[in-house]
This record gives C-alpha cells, structure tokens and sequence, in this order.
C-alpha cells in the first residue's frame, strides 16, 4: 500500500506540472479577468467582495483566482495560486482599468461631464415612479407566472433582474435579493448598441457618412482602404479576428492584456473583400470607438460626447461607460447601468430614435441596424442581433435586441410596443430565453 502511494503522489504532481506548463500562458487572462471583475462589481456595482467570488467570478478557470480588495485604494488585485499578480483600479467617471507597471495612480485624468440627474418626471422620461397603469389586455396573472419562471431555479438559471414595459408603462418587474432598480449591471455586449448608436447620431448631425471609408490611417496603403464604417457596423470587413472566450485569443488578449483595445483589430490583416463573410468581433466595435475619439477636436470633448449625446439626453443617469488605459471607451463590453436605464435604451429605438418630441437620430437609423447582414443567416443588422429568421420561434419575426454575455437582453419588440430586459449569469442552455419571450407574451392579448 504504501509503495502504491509512493507511485501515486509523484504521477500526480508530474500532471499537475505538466497541466501548468499548458495552461501557465493563461493565467495572465484568468487573473486579469478577476481582478477587473472584481474592482468593476465592488466600485461600481457595489457590491461584496465575497459576493463577488460567489457569483461574478465563480465561472470555470477564472474562480482559481484568488482576489483581493483595497477599498482605500479603490482596487482590486488578484492572483492564480500565487502567480501572474494583476491588479485593477476604479477610476471616477472612467470605470475600473487593468493597469501596468507604467502606471501612476497619482496622474490627473480627465471625466466626462455630466448631465444633473432629473427626478420630477415620471419613468420613462425621468428617474420618478412609474406611473401605476392597468391594460385591460394583460393578464397580470400570466404574467407574473412568466417572472417567477423565469427566477424558479436560480442555481441553473441565475436571473438577476426582469422588466417588462408596454406602451411606455412598466407592467412587470422584478429582482433577486440584493439587487434593485438603482443596480447597476454589466451590459456585456449590449454596450456594443450603445457604441453603434453614437455612429447613427453623428450621421443625422451630418458629421460622417456610414457608407464612406472607414478614417483609419494606417490602412491607406494597402486594400483595406476599401472597408468602410458600414462593413464595420456589420462585422463584414473581411479582418481577421478569434472571438473565442475559452482560450488564448485576439479577444481575451485584447480586454484583459491590451492597453490600446481600440488598435488590436485595426492591425489585423485582411482575409476577406468587406462584405464577402461575417465574423463577429469585439475588437470591431473598440476600433470604431477609436474612430469615434478621431471625429473630436479634444479628449474632452470624446469623453463627454456618449453622454451629452445619448445616454445623459435620455436619462440613463445610473450608465457607465468604461475606458482603457488609453482612455477609449470599451464599446464592445464596458457599459453598465440600472434595469430600468437599459430599458429606456430599448424604448429609445422602440420610438426611432425619438425622446420627448427631440430626434436624437434619423427614423431610418433604426431600420438600417434592423436590415438583415449578408452572411449572417439573418442573425445580425448593425450591432444588433435580429429574429429574421426566428432564433426565438415565439417571439415575433421583427423582434430586435442588445444582447451580452451571460444572457444579458434589451428585448425590443416594434410589432407589440414591448421592451423587455432580463439581465443575469446564465445563458442558454441554462436559461432558456424563448421559453422566457413566449411566457411574456402569452400575458399580453
């Protein structure tokens, strides 16, 4: 018996070993990815460290990551059994950024300038109550079946937070315990909608032209001159890019090793005509933030513009939109706000673009990012996901959204004057969002 567990223990540090040498290029990422998460959830989410290692961080591999808060310093460092130390600071009105040896806490930085936030008003059009409406066509019973569903099993299904909003009133809402309407939430991939927004306001203010070249100097010389800011809205400009979240990638070393993410997929080469395929790539829309910081006179005047323009205008006070360390904003993954905030982003383009009498954009803005992109089965417009072709057999063919990693949703539904949000940590398989859509649906006559 003994000799056995001579044999034994040595094979078993031998494939520990060879386990970390496969995996040690990793650890860089995992660390980084937790540490960011964490400063992120603690100093603009507010919420616990040990929530935070319970829930947001307890994913596969980054859950090796042992955390570690200062909340005097406001930053988060963590490390994967000792090794590969990344530490993330919260910056006010910049977000929290993994920082690098060059790092000085004690440089000024600019923020952008905020809207006061406006309370007299009632939702949506202000941060008031919600006005108590009663539809005769709803049936209320159904429909808080649908929520309780939707939260029945929250080890598998992990719901955070759902509304639903008819006709601009809210008519269902709900939240876990220790969230509320003032939550904040990571938006994923719904801060993408956010970014490709910005394009469709500049355009109205004739400031550029969707379907002109692209403005990246460095691609002058050479083919990619061709591209044009609608093949990147679309994701059709025929770059390269691994969007792969399960290994060593352009996208995971861009958020979590890059310190210009606006640069990584400009330096890409081209594999294809724009047009000829779709790929899908977040390194895409931090290019186009890049852009979006070039059509600014100053710094400044980049930092304030998502806000004065859009996000403040129709009163998402609660957003956040996170920058680099190179100080553009992470389009493709930053953006948090509360429930309620996300859904006023749905009910903008619900309204085509139009916010109390003011067009913050062109109608037809919402018709281009609503046309079907060659190549993508239908599944995609313009930084948004489509239903064309029913992804979600029970919801309605012209149902389109914002949607984010871990199931995060602005559901917006034109043909029904329906916005609905769920946001959480689990997607399918585990939660089953057309089995969430039909639900709701069901309630409304």
């Amino acid at each position: 018996m003994k000799n056995k567990k001579r044999f034994i223990l040595p094979v078993f540090v031998i494939a520990i070993i060879i386990a970390g040498f496969y995996n040690y290029p990793k650890l860089n990422i995992i660390s980084g990815y937790a540490a960011k998460n964490m400063a992120s959830s603690v100093f603009i989410a507010h919420h616990s460290e040990d929530y935070v290692n319970a829930n947001d961080n307890d994913v596969p591999l980054i859950k090796l990551a042992a955390s570690q808060v200062d909340n005097l310093k406001k930053q988060a460092t963590s490390t994967v059994f000792g090794l590969m130390k990344r530490t993330a600071v919260y910056r006010e009105g910049l977000g929290s950024v993994l920082i690098n040896g060059d790092y000085d806490p004690t440089d000024a930085h600019l923020k952008p300038n905020r809207a006061v936030r406006e309370n007299k008003l009632d939702f949506p059009f202000g941060d008031g109550e919600a006005k108590d409406t009663v539809f005769s066509n709803i049936d209320y019973t159904q429909m808080q079946h649908a929520l309780d569903q939707a939260f029945a099993d929250p080890d598998s299904q992990k719901t955070r937070t759902v509304l639903v909003i008819y006709k601009d009133r809210i008519v269902a809402e709900k939240y876990i315990e220790g969230f509320s309407k003032e939550t904040p939430i990571l938006g994923w991939s719904m801060s993408k909608s956010i970014l490709a927004t910005l394009f469709g306001i500049l355009e109205y203010r004739q400031k550029i032209k969707i379907d002109g070249p692209a403005p990246v100097p460095s691609w002058q010389n050479d083919d990619r001159k061709k591209i044009t800011l609608n093949d990147l809205l679309r994701m059709q400009s025929g770059l390269a890019w691994d969007e792969d979240y399960t290994s060593i990638s352009d996208v995971t070393q861009m958020l979590f090793l890059d310190t210009d993410m606006s640069k990584v997929q400009e330096n890409k080469k081209a594999l294809a005509m724009p047009g000829k395929i779709w790929n899908y790539s977040s390194g895409t829309t931090n290019l186009l933030s890049g852009i979006l910081r070039r059509q600014f006179k100053s710094y400044q005047d980049y930092l304030d513009f998502p806000y004065n323009a859009l996000i403040d205008k129709i009163g998402m006070h609660s957003m956040l939109l996170e920058t680099d360390l190179a100080g553009n904003f992470v389009g493709s993954s930053y953006g948090w706000a509360d429930t309620r905030d996300w859904a006023k982003f749905g009910l903008l383009y619900l309204h085509k673009g139009n916010w109390q009498g003011e067009q913050l954009f062109d109608p037809q803005w919402v018709d281009y990012v609503t046309k079907p992109t060659a190549h993508s089965n239908g599944g995609y417009g313009a930084h948004f996901w489509l239903n064309y072709h029913g992804k979600f057999p029970d919801a309605p063919k012209d149902m389109f959204s914002a949607n984010g990693y871990e199931g995060q949703y602005v559901f917006i539904i034109p043909s029904m004057d329906l916005v609905i949000v769920r946001t959480g940590l689990a997607e399918a398989p585990d939660f089953d969002a057309n089995g969430f859509l039909k639900e709701v649906l069901l309630a409304i006559k």
